[in-house]
């Protein structure tokens, strides 16, 4: 039995949140099942646990939990320990025993994230030291500078995720040229045991070497950091181009029918507010003519009342006229009184005469009136009748409008903010993959000026035949176990940094044939450890080996049709147990496998089954 670790579960927790869970067992463990369900998640957090750089993926099943545990336990001295971090990063509290389900109520003790040669209070130091590995020096360039061992090192062998599983490079290499001589370092170290620390570097760097290299070291760190946000955007970058101008004539399509669409609403709009102007008009006419009526109709009812007072005073002055002399109705005096050829306002005839003339003149004017409201009223009938026809067509336009341009305009801006909105985005990825491109050339210049000085020295960079002979055995004897196709002999080339298998470079290979060859190189490597009762982290974790029964590249990585999946599930099930092999895959086990307690499946349904790695 070697160092090394063994987890034991990985929680979520959060408040008023169920948690969520996954346990471990000793040898092997699968989950497997639908895509989207938080598979690949799974190993993504167990690096982020084990001092991986985040952000972690954003999903929206984990919004609300904002604590992870991972439980682990040391091999050799059945020790349980369970890290905690925040979802966002930072530091982590360590804690002794196994806490899964729930929280621990003690303070536990902080780690730093980042490992430092200064402040050993880290979390990769507390895992070196429980490894036995201490301070360790590896070489860090072919300029014989060394640096301290850390835990993610070691990491990177032992956990794969998707993308690097099917990658076109050596396991040794993470797409970063500064850090090949260290990756390759720390492979030498776990084959041989011993590290780097009797290196010396005699040479003095100048100004501009040491500026160089902090130049190389910061585009690094931009090219990682692009490279995560690469990993968000789907497609590739000349898909995206080609996307882009998809998107730039639909755009121009979607503009021409957005504006004829503007146009109409505008001239429908116009017609509406003449409309409301006429009827508002037609409607202020029509009161002022209703209004002119009705006072006109009160003016008609007075003249009638004074025709009606004048005749009765024409008529009383006539019957006094047929009486004769009798007393005068206004003073009261009896005729023989009465002074007849004088003036008085008591003079009959003349009041007879005068109320006779007034009634003609009052019934002038109330012939004036009548034609006066005989002209209203036909106006009136006029204002109605023009009011009907103006609100039908008010009506008929606002429904237009209601029903027909303004739900048309309304999805034609939101289909034209859409496609806008998708054009910023792959503008925005374009963008990303234009800064990298950038970045890696920039790097590479750098790079090429500082080949041209860097010293030849080969020292460290080779491994002896012997150890190098015996991993490719142990990687043969893994892939023949397995039914690898024509794997033939297997022997670790020192230029590639990679195996060659059969008389093929490893990658030459498609994408899923890759994958078995990355797993068979990861394993293998932890079995050379055992074996010769090396230093390794225990465990190997690994995102999708069987790709070729998922998604094979082309008929020579097709491999559906062999037993190669039965084979490779036979071969890790059969592992001693201090060692345990974690394996994520959309393909289902083997009936067996599937019925173990060490598997799980995510269904993605809700109706049976576990859903996914958060509880629904």
């Amino acid at each position: 039995m070697i160092d090394g670790f063994r987890i034991h579960g990985l929680s979520f927790h959060g408040n008023r949140k169920k948690p969520a869970i996954v346990t471990f067992g000793a040898g092997l463990n699968v989950i497997h099942g639908a895509s989207n369900t938080g598979k690949s998640f799974v190993i993504e957090t167990i690096d982020f646990m084990l001092g991986g750089k985040g952000p972690l993926t954003d999903m929206k099943e984990r919004v609300g939990y904002d604590r992870i545990m991972l439980a682990i336990e040391d091999v050799t001295t059945k020790e349980t320990f369970t890290l905690m971090r925040s979802h966002e990063g930072g530091a982590f509290k360590l804690f002794e025993g196994q806490f899964i389900e729930t929280l621990p109520e003690e303070e536990g003790v902080v780690l730093a994230e980042a490992h430092s040669d200064k402040n050993t209070n880290n979390l990769s130091t507390w895992l070196l030291e429980k490894l036995g590995v201490g301070r360790s020096l590896i070489r860090k360039n072919k300029l014989d500078v060394t640096i301290n061992l850390s835990f993610r090192h070691l990491a990177r062998l032992a956990i794969v995720n998707e993308e690097e599983i099917i990658q076109k490079r050596s396991p040794l290499a993470d797409g970063n040229y500064t850090a090949d001589t260290a990756n390759f370092s720390v492979f030498k170290y776990l084959l041989t045991g011993v590290d780097d620390s009797a290196l010396v570097s005699l040479r003095k760097t100048t100004p501009e070497e040491i500026s160089r290299e902090a130049q190389i070291d910061l585009l690094d760190d931009l090219i990682k950091k692009y490279q995560r946000q690469i990993k968000r955007v789907v497609g590739k970058s000349s898909e995206l181009e080609e996307q882009d101008e998809k998107l730039c004539s639909s755009l121009a399509i979607k503009s021409e029918q957005l504006s004829l669409a503007e146009g109409t609403f505008k001239e429908l709009s116009a017609r509406r507010r003449i409309f409301y102007k006429k009827i508002e008009g037609d409607n202020n006419r029509l009161t002022e003519v209703s209004s002119l009526l009705e006072r006109f109709r009160l003016l008609n009812k007075h003249y009638e009342s004074d025709q009606q007072r004048l005749k009765g005073i024409e008529e009383a002055g006539s019957l006094f006229a047929v009486l004769g002399k009798s007393s005068c109705p206004v003073c009261g005096a009896r005729s023989q009184d009465q002074h007849a050829k004088e003036s008085c306002e008591g003079d009959v005839g003349k009041i007879v005469a005068a109320a006779a003339a007034e009634i003609v003149k009052i019934e002038s004017r109330q012939t004036e009136l009548v034609e006066t409201q005989s002209t209203l009223r036909n106006e009136e009938k006029t204002l109605e009748k023009r009011l009907l026809g103006a609100k039908f067509s008010l009506r008929e336009v606002s429904d237009n409008i209601r029903t027909i341009v303004a739900p048309d305009l309304k999805r034609q801006r939101a289909s034209y903010t859409e496609l806008s909105d998708k054009r910023v985005n792959v503008r925005g990825a374009i963008s990303l993959y234009e800064s990298l491109t950038d970045l890696e050339e920039r790097k590479r210049k750098l790079v090429a000026e500082d080949l041209q000085i860097t010293s030849r020295s080969n020292i460290g960079t080779v491994l002896p035949s012997s150890i190098v002979d015996d991993f490719a055995a142990i990687v043969e004897q893994t892939l023949k176990d397995w039914g690898f196709p024509n794997s033939g002999r297997v022997h670790f080339d020192m230029k590639l940094k990679d195996l060659v298998i059969g008389g093929k470079n490893r990658t030459a290979y498609g994408k899923g044939l890759r994958a078995i060859t990355q797993a068979a190189f990861s394993i293998s490597l932890l079995r050379y450890c055992k074996k010769h009762e090396g230093k390794h982290p225990g465990f190997v974790i690994l995102d999708s080996p069987l790709l070729s029964y998922k998604a094979p590249e082309n008929a020579e990585d097709d491999l559906s049709g062999t037993e190669l999946k039965e084979q490779f599930y036979k071969d890790l099930q059969n592992t001693a147990e201090d060692r345990q092999f974690i394996i994520i895959e959309n393909v289902p086990p083997t009936e067996e496998i599937a019925q173990s307690n060490q598997t799980i499946e995510f269904s993605g349904s809700k109706e049976f089954g576990r859903f996914g790695l958060f509880p629904v």
